[in-house]
């Protein structure tokens, strides 16, 4: 088991509206997690997501399966 602590980060698209998400990627190696977190609420809870599924979502994102309304 690792007790790696996580290196939460936002996007450098993150505007100061409060309005973010952070990730901690350090987790993929050793957990094969990436947990994400409301910037808002640091001490609040974290989802882990496994990475395959993050990147998958990423990766939609980017393609613009997602339009902004």
């Amino acid at each position: 088991m690792t007790t790696e602590s996580p290196r939460w980060f936002k996007s450098s698209y993150s505007g100061n509206g409060g309005d973010c998400v952070e990730v901690a990627a350090n987790l993929i190696a050793s957990r094969g997690v990436v947990p994400v977190r409301d910037s808002k609420d640091p001490n609040g809870p974290a989802l882990d997501f496994p990475a395959a599924s993050f990147a998958s979502f990423v990766a939609s994102v980017k393609s613009g399966e997602f339009p902004l309304t």
